[in-house]
């Protein structure tokens, strides 16, 4: 009995997240905008049972044919890539919404139909297929079924009120880290499986100071980078940002300033995890621990994904000044990149404590305090006025604001 519960809710609790902003869900709220919902509902269920039945027989083969710690391998592999799938995103295509909405004739069998060629090959798929070699077939068949169902059902019921409260790649990154947090506990599953020793001790051999120096350093500079392209990006889109750019050329002035506090702390916060993998200095011992190197990485890969997302945001917000931003994440908080980086910077710290790093960090966090309280928005309430006090009124600094302001 236990077995099928823990099967159950695994099975219900990563599909349910695959599905939010999936291609299918998509069809389930735009089928709902011409038929009923129980109908819709009802040949949804219908497809998924069939999907899914066929998904675990496929994954209950491979789970008796083959070593499980190397299962669980491909499967952690295999999570992260759907990590990575949903952090992408998923769209109709104008033939999918066309067809959505000139459906006719008996909305159950024209909603099965749909749904059963949609989730062919889709990650949903996949993922029934990845959790049925690793738990029993009828619990992960019962659970992926009803978290898909309750998924699309999320969609047709409150899909367009949740959309306005929500930023959708708010959703999508929630929606990623689960996976990746399911794939991590599967790596660390496979490595015990595959060594024949304990899945902790395995994981203390690996992430020793020298490995997470190295893996802090890659994701320093993966941020530098991606710090510098949203730089860019946003001197382009933004005439904002363009006066603050010309600010910063001033020596002396706050955005001067500002901007040389930022790459004293990325160079030092690349230093730091250098010297520990290079055996220069050791990490601060109390803190010298493989589950704090988790926790680090954690929080270093949720700034990176914070910052991708930001930059997703500027891609696709074309010519538009992205500023006073009406969805998507600026239009819960102002600064989404700059928190992303001070999370990411954090995270490395905690991987690989020292004190070069903690210097790092404290010059990162002024910097970036300089740069929006004393260049930012100086600047954006003088471009845009009463408009972006409205602005800064209804979001958030670094975070997303819960409660509004009243006026």
């Amino acid at each position: 009995m236990d077995g099928f519960l823990l099967a159950f809710a695994v099975s219900f609790g990563v599909v349910f997240a695959a599905e939010l902003g999936d291609k299918s869900q998509l069809m389930a709220l735009a089928f709902a905008t011409r038929y009923r919902a129980l109908p819709v509902l009802v040949g949804i269920t219908v497809a998924t049972t069939a999907v899914h039945l066929l998904s675990v027989a496929v994954g209950h083969s491979l789970g008796s044919a083959l070593p499980t710690g190397w299962i669980a391998l491909v499967a952690a592999v295999a999570f992260v890539g759907f990590g990575a799938w949903t952090l992408r995103g998923d769209r109709l295509t104008p033939a999918e919404r066309a067809k959505a909405e000139r459906a006719t004739g008996s909305a159950v069998l024209t909603s099965a139909v749909a749904f059963f060629l949609a989730e062919l090959g889709d990650k949903t798929m996949l993922a029934t297929i990845t959790l049925a070699t690793q738990y029993g077939w009828f619990g992960v068949w019962l659970g992926s079924t009803l978290g898909m169902v309750a998924a699309d059902a999320l969609a047709i019921v409150v899909g367009r009120r949740l959309g306005r409260l929500l930023p959708e790649r708010a959703v999508q990154i929630g929606a990623a880290a689960l996976f990746f947090l399911f794939g991590g506990s599967l790596a660390v599953e496979a490595a015990g499986a595959i060594t024949g020793r304990p899945a902790w001790a395995v994981l203390a051999d690996v992430l020793d100071h020298h490995a997470a120096g190295w893996l802090a350093l890659a994701i320093g500079v993966l941020v530098a980078v991606l710090g510098a392209i949203g730089g860019r990006r946003l001197l382009h889109a933004s005439p904002a940002r363009r006066e603050m750019g010309r600010a910063a050329r001033v020596p002396g002035s706050p955005a001067w300033w500002a901007r040389l506090l930022h790459v004293v702390a990325t160079g030092l916060g690349l230093v730091a995890p250098l010297l520990v993998a290079a055996d220069v200095i050791d990490p601060i011992a109390v803190f010298d621990d493989p589950g704090v190197v988790v926790i680090g990485a954690g929080l270093a890969l949720l700034g990176v994904a914070l910052v991708l997302a930001s930059q997703f945001e500027l891609r696709r917000a074309g010519p538009a000044d992205p500023v006073l931003a009406s969805s998507g994440l600026r239009s819960r908080m102002r600064n989404p990149g700059l928190t992303g980086i001070v999370l990411a910077t954090a995270g490395t710290l905690v991987m690989v404590p020292t004190l070069v790093g903690v210097l790092a960090a404290v010059l990162l966090v002024v910097s970036v305090r300089i740069q929006v309280r004393a260049v930012r928005e100086p600047v954006l309430a003088q471009l845009h006025g009463e408009e972006y006090v409205a602005y800064a009124a209804r979001t958030g600094r670094y975070l997303p604001r819960l409660t509004l302001t009243r006026s």
